[in-house]
């Protein structure tokens, strides 16, 4: 097999550990946003379950997560495909560190922004969606990006529960192809450029934020 059937075939494996990613930081970041609300919640039925999460998901190693939920899914009768189940544990570990991230930012809102609000007539709810989210996210950009480039890079983990990304797909050539090194060396700068494209989308929207580019 020539290097050009061997790049072609990476980066099939790449297009997938992209879109995979992808999918899961925006759930992620979703669920991290709610989940963040529910831990600085003055009512307990909202903060302790929220907090038991963030503890759980952070606590149990990624790889155990995988294979925790691509077997409990089916088991209580959820049938989803391997796709499914690396999306599901990805998105939900993410949530965990963005919540974090998140949680740092919202405590990090000037306490005036927020008498504003209440006296414009803002509620609660108003109030998170439309100037606190907003303020945090705009607070903690780097380590939301930091936390996508982390999960990017684990998503080569969801080989375990049969996805064929990128790294599935090395070892799968490596091993017929007996060509380990050349392989893993193009995986290697896959990889880098997925991440270094990440970054500077990363860094292009938090100078934009910051100097008020569209």
């Amino acid at each position: 097999m020539n290097s050009w059937k061997l790049w072609m075939l990476l980066l099939q494996g790449a297009g997938l550990t992209v879109a995979v990613s992808l999918l899961s930081i925006a759930i992620g970041l979703a669920i991290g946003a709610v989940i963040s609300a529910g831990m600085l919640s003055s009512k307990q039925v909202f903060a302790v379950p929220s907090r038991l999460f963030v503890s759980f998901f952070r606590g149990v190693p990624l790889l155990v997560q995988l294979l925790l939920i691509y077997n409990l899914l089916p088991a209580i009768g959820i049938n989803v495909s391997s796709v499914g189940a690396a999306i599901t544990g990805l998105s939900l570990c993410t949530a965990a560190y963005q919540a974090e991230n998140l949680r740092g930012g919202l405590m990090s809102v000037p306490k005036g922004l927020i008498e504003a609000a209440e006296m414009a007539g803002l509620n609660a709810t108003q109030q998170f969606r439309r100037i606190r989210l907003p303020i945090a996210f705009r607070l903690t950009l780097p380590a939301i990006i930091n936390e996508a480039i982390m999960i990017l890079k684990a998503s080569s983990l969801v080989s375990v529960v049969g996805v064929v990304e990128l790294t599935r797909m090395t070892q799968d050539l490596s091993a017929s192809t007996y060509r380990p090194l050349e392989l893993f060396a193009m995986a290697g700068v896959i990889y880098f450029i997925i991440n270094w494209g990440l970054s500077f989308i990363g860094s292009y929207t938090e100078n934009a934020i910051r100097w008020g580019r569209p």
